[in-house]
Parts: structure tokens; C-alpha cells; sequence
């Protein structure tokens, strides 16, 4: 892969940009679920809370059940992150072997 103009130089650029994307689609899921979860643990426990279902909200009976749920789909979301991220250094380090490679 010397070539800037290669398949394989332009597949590693693809990918380094769908890694990109995937890293910024997941970590705005994370922030939401951090957003929700204070936003359930700072709200009256007499209100009612509701969860999108489809185009229905539904009053949602365990509130402690749903942070529970919440809870771990945030660990999820982190730790999928988290691998998108070492695959990220991964592919920087490819293509900076490959500008070098090609500036030298």
C-alpha cells in the first residue's frame, strides 16, 4: 500500500471514516442515556414518567426497573465506544504509515 491512488489506501480511508461516524452516533447515545438517567434520578418520584414505545408513550410502572435498563444499555454503548476508539488508533496508525511511506 504505497500508492495514495491504491484500493487499499482508499478502503483504509473509507473505513477510518465510517469508524468516525460510528464513534459520534454512539457517543451522542451515551450522552442521551447520561442525560435521561439524571434527569429520572432529579425528578419527583410522584410524577409519572413515560417511554416511547413506536409513536406511543407509555406511563412506565418501574421507574427503578427502567434505570436498571437504562443503566446497562449505557454500559453497553461504552463499551462498544470504547472499541470503536481502538479501532480508530489502529487506523491512524495505518495511514500515517502510509503518508509516510509516500512522503519519503
Amino acid at each position: 500500500m504505497s500508492d495514495i491512488d491504491s484500493p487499499d489506501f482508499q478502503a483504509l480511508v473509507q473505513e477510518l471514516q465510517l469508524v468516525r461516524n460510528q464513534i459520534q452516533t454512539v457517543s451522542t447515545q451515551v450522552n442521551e442515556i447520561s442525560l435521561t438517567l439524571e434527569s429520572l434520578s432529579n425528578q419527583d418520584s410522584e410524577r409519572p414518567v413515560f417511554r416511547a414505545v413506536g409513536n406511543l408513550l407509555l406511563e412506565v410502572d418501574d421507574r427503578e426497573q427502567l434505570m436498571k435498563e437504562l443503566s446497562e444499555s449505557k454500559v453497553t454503548f461504552e463499551a462498544h465506544l470504547q472499541r470503536m476508539l481502538e479501532r480508530e488508533t489502529e487506523l491512524r496508525s495505518q495511514y500515517e504509515k502510509v503518508i509516510d511511506s509516500i512522503e519519503k
